[in-house]
């Protein structure tokens, strides 16, 4: 009988680890920034060529290896940080399988130079898939010059799978951050085809938050500390009124980043009466705990941690946000509006209260009066004749007929609306009977069909049909959307100039996201200068974007980019940024339209391409059938 179990060869194992360690650019330059925060470096520089796609080089000046040390960091699970299972539970290194430059060295073409402080002459080796090529003394400095080139070269489908050059710029940027930002005793910088994108020099912790993240975070920085029997928490959080729709969020645990969104709801449980639903809170918190109370063996890449104690520090996070809050007082304080309100004196010490006297009359009949058709007809006075007086925005001198034609013309000719517009149909989704067809089909809507305006979310409206119901927001979302991609389609977007210039701060990552999608805001109508180390004057807007607004708009629509960086087709990207801002000028929730903005809004939802969904294929509207109302009545 033939054996059909055998041993694969290293070089075919290595490859298979990598595809779990390192998948993409940003991967290598995770475990060699990392090494070299192990190897004790003082000094880290990074650079890139095309986004690591051609060449990823660290430079360090750690420790360095000898020759023998050199060759063995190649091997699978060779590595200087443990020696026995036990150390698995006292880790303060980074690494610690042993994996990461075997599995750099399957994929890639790797030379190392890298010297001891206590020897004259380094070593320098080549290797390319899993293969030594050639080792040879070399002159070099103290400490590790790793250089990466093609990766994923003799992995083709790998590298096919590589994403645009600004999506895996994107990425290094992130890794580099998550080192930057728990080592601020290090000096780090990173190059991009010979741009630099950072140079952090060695400083306080605040001071690098700043450097990485950008001087605008610098306003609502709030320090955050509570040291317990159990964990030690610090680092900063943000003042609630700083909330945005995506936020800079940050764990830590001993010097490494984690992802925990566990604890992230202890954060946001901790805000919940202070900010609106749907915001997020900046924060940066750094954890220090017993080694031996966490697991970070759970994924090759370290950044899920398993706490033995998770419910007790759910409400040390909460107790110490809610402490800095109230030490900082940044809780929203009360604001009443005063203005125009009658100044009551304040009561003295003397009170001489009267009971209140109530006169009634006691001869009153409601009923009494002449009596027609078997009615009477009460004596209460009829309401004034004067209700006209309402109207009085609208044309004080006009005639009550005048103003009654005015608006029924108003409600006939919604603006940008078709002259030849005469109502149409809709598709929507019956609410009540999930068999039923979504076809709306024609039906007998006309512009004098009264709205009922429920909540300041939804629109009700008759129908011949049944009623139907609309969220306001998300019907504005989808007309604005259209307007917006079309807008950037075509180019056609106006530009008012503002008055005074609007400087917005950006990070480098934002700042690189920012060069790629400015000409779609341009084609919007947004006009822009680049003032240099990520500072950008908004000269102008869109006509309909009221000034004030376009600071939180565009870090809205490059979050929202950055979130969605996998996205390499300039189609998608008009459709994001079309997108962001539809919802950030959408109607809110809460504010009620007056009959003819609603009116508008309904017609301008029944002229759009599928107007059933919002563009996230979100229900706009749905119907309720006149035979579904009936069973509520048998």
């Amino acid at each position: 009988m033939n054996d059909i179990i055998h041993l694969l060869p290293d070089s075919v194992a290595n490859q298979i680890a990598a595809g779990e360690v390192i998948q993409r650019p940003a991967s290598v330059i995770k475990e060699l920034v990392e090494n070299a925060v192990d190897a004790g470096a003082t000094d880290v520089h990074v650079i890139v060529k095309d986004s690591g796609k051609t060449s990823i080089q660290v430079i360090d000046n750690g420790k360095g290896m000898s020759d023998t040390d050199a060759r063995m960091s190649f091997e699978r699970h060779a590595t200087s940080k443990i020696d026995k299972a036990e150390d698995l539970f006292s880790l303060r290194t980074m690494g610690f399988r042993g994996e990461a430059l075997a599995s750099i060295a399957a994929v890639a073409q790797v030379e190392l130079k890298t010297r001891t402080a206590d020897e004259e002459v380094g070593t320098c080796i080549v290797i390319e898939g899993s293969e030594v090529k050639r080792q040879e003394p070399v002159a070099c400095a103290v400490g590790a010059n790793f250089m990466v080139k093609n990766l994923f070269y003799n992995v083709p489908a790998r590298r096919k799978f590589l994403r645009s050059e600004h999506t895996e710029l994107n990425n290094i940027i992130t890794e580099f951050e998550h080192v930057a930002l728990v080592n601020p005793d290090i000096h780090f910088s990173l190059y991009n085809n010979d741009n630099c994108l950072f140079d952090l020099p060695a400083t306080t912790l605040k001071k690098r938050i700043v450097d990485v993240c950008g001087k605008k975070v610098n306003q609502w920085l709030l320090p955050i500390k509570v040291e317990t029997s159990l964990i030690n928490i610090g680092g900063f959080i943000a003042k609630p009124e700083f909330a945005r729709k995506k936020a800079l969020q940050y764990f830590f645990v001993n010097g490494r980043y984690m992802r925990h969104p566990y604890f992230n709801k202890a954060v946001a449980e901790a805000y919940d009466k202070f900010i609106p639903q749907g915001l997020q809170v900046p924060y940066f918190i750094y954890f220090d705990i017993d080694p031996a109370n966490i697991d970070v063996n759970i994924h090759p890449t370290k950044t899920e941690i398993k706490f033995e104690n998770e419910q007790y520090i759910w409400q040390i996070i909460i107790s110490a946000i809610k402490e800095s809050l109230g030490t900082f007082n940044a809780v929203p304080s009360l604001d009443f509006d005063t203005e125009g309100v009658p100044d009551i004196p304040a009561m003295g010490s003397v009170r001489n209260v009267s009971v209140p006297q109530v006169d009634i009359d006691k001869s009153y009949n409601p009923f009494a009066g002449n009596r027609e058709n078997g009615l009477y007809r009460s004596n209460l006075r009829k309401a004034p004749a004067d209700w006209m007086n309402l109207y009085e925005h609208e044309s004080k001198s006009a005639s009550e007929g005048e103003i009654l034609d005015n608006w029924k013309n108003d409600m006939e000719q919604p603006s940008g609306m078709p002259d030849d517009y005469s109502g149409g149909g809709m598709m929507v989704h019956s609410a009540m009977n999930d068999d039923a067809s979504s076809l709306f089909g024609e039906q007998d809507y006309g512009c004098e069909t009264a709205h009922i305006r429920f909540k300041g979310k939804y629109l009700v409206t008759s129908l011949k049909t049944g009623i139907l119901i609309i969220d306001q927001h998300r019907a504005h979302v989808k007309i604005l959307y259209d307007k917006y991609l079309n807008r950037i389609g075509s180019g056609s977007g106006a530009s008012q100039q503002v008055l005074f210039p609007h400087i917005i701060q950006l990070s480098p990552a934002e700042a690189v996201t920012m060069e790629k999608i400015m000409p779609e805001l341009e084609a919007m109508g947004f006009d822009f200068s680049n003032l240099g180390n990520g500072n950008y004057a908004v000269n102008g807007v869109p006509a309909d974007i009221s000034d004030g607004e376009q600071s939180d708009l565009i870090n809205d629509i490059i979050h929202a980019t950055i979130a969605e960086c996998e996205k390499n087709v300039k189609e998608d990207l008009r459709a994001d940024i079309a997108l962001s801002l539809a919802k950030a000028s959408a109607i809110p929730y809460g504010r009620v339209l007056s009959d003819k903005e609603a009116t508008e809004l309904i017609m301008q939802l029944l002229c759009a391409d599928i107007p059933e969904y919002t563009p996230e294929g979100k229900k706009i509207a749905y119907v309720i059938e006149d035979k579904d109302i009936d069973k509520f009545f048998r």
